[in-house]
């Protein structure tokens, strides 16, 4: 038996009923995008530094000049030279800096994968289209709760640095950001375009413009975030809150229901192979390999990565995002 899923990336086998009018699944549109403004309204706020909210601002434990002292801790590189503690300094020989409880919008910074290899998709979405639902989703949420948004998008031929802001303005750069990068990324899909440290130069340039005290959320397949990002991530870990997000799809997860004997012509990333019962297997074992290489990179900073489905809608999947 045949299987030809070829007809958009490797097999966009469409639920209409489950996507809006204006979204086909393969491109991004500005009306999608603002949709998921009303499927923010489900996340609760994350504070895990942070000790009180209120009118929605924080009273958080970051490094600023505020009212009320904290605590003392190391010193480190990009802390403000005037909160140094000279007299715990003198009395240890190691630097030491003063933590001050500040009232302030939060920063929230999304780090955004959108590599060639998600775009790739068995059912419903692309998963790039889903990783961009999803910090969409993150980017509502962030402004509804009165914080600044930025991100950095990247991929093999885009580096896009959307600084923090509030408000509108926040969320509009990044939607158009993200409409202009993946358009650019469906574009080059038949070019040979490879930039094998594009993500480990995305973290390292996160970890130069992260002020201490930003939660940080990384959306990615899972292909390309490898263990040369370890030293950005975890210098970025000991000052910022880190959450992180994989987007999967089924026939990359080996959840797809396929006959004993199949042809399947697929497009992984830049790549075009064509899959039979006998190489599918391998290629499986490839894929869920590099992503549990992430999840375990992951793991190695202490933060557990959350699976988002490319194939469901991301409303049927806000159990996850709580």
């Amino acid at each position: 038996m045949h299987v030809d899923i070829s007809k958009c990336n490797s097999a966009m086998m469409h639920d209409t009923q489950s996507l809006p009018l204006y979204s086909d699944g393969v491109n991004l549109t500005e009306q999608e995008l603002i949709a998921c403004q009303s499927l923010s309204r489900a996340i609760p706020d994350r504070q895990s530094r942070a000790k009180a909210a209120l009118s929605g601002h924080r009273s958080s434990l970051i490094k600023g000049r505020g009212m009320e002292f904290a605590e003392v801790r190391h010193y480190q590189n990009g802390d403000d030279v005037r909160t140094i503690d000279w007299r715990v300094t003198a009395r240890t020989g190691v630097a030491h800096t003063k933590l001050f409880v500040e009232e302030r919008e939060r920063p929230i910074l999304l780090l955004i994968d959108l590599s060639h290899s998600a775009y790739f998709g068995s059912q419903l979405l692309l998963q790039s289209v889903q990783i961009a639902h999803l910090a969409t989703t993150l980017g509502w949420n962030a402004i509804n709760h009165g914080d600044r948004l930025g991100a950095l998008i990247a991929s093999e031929s885009t580096h896009l640095e959307l600084k923090p802001r509030s408000r509108r303005q926040g969320i509009l750069q990044l939607t158009s950001g993200l409409i202009d990068v993946h358009q650019q990324q469906l574009n080059q899909i038949n070019q040979l375009v490879s930039d094998p440290e594009h993500m480990f130069k995305a973290c390292q340039r996160l970890q130069r413009i992260a002020k201490p005290g930003s939660l940080i959320w990384i959306i990615s397949d899972g292909q390309h975030i490898n263990q040369q990002c370890l030293a950005p991530l975890t210098e970025l870990s000991r000052h910022c809150d880190i959450g992180a997000f994989v987007v999967t799809d089924p026939l990359r997860q080996g959840t797809l229901a396929l006959p004993k004997q199949f042809t399947l012509p697929v497009r992984d990333g830049q790549q075009q192979l064509t899959l039979t019962r006998q190489s599918y297997e391998a290629w499986l074992a490839n894929q869920q390999s590099q992503q549990q290489q992430f999840i375990n990179l992951m793991n190695l900073i202490k933060v557990q990565p959350r699976l988002i489905d490319a194939a469901k809608p991301l409303s049927a999947q806000l159990d996850i995002l709580r």
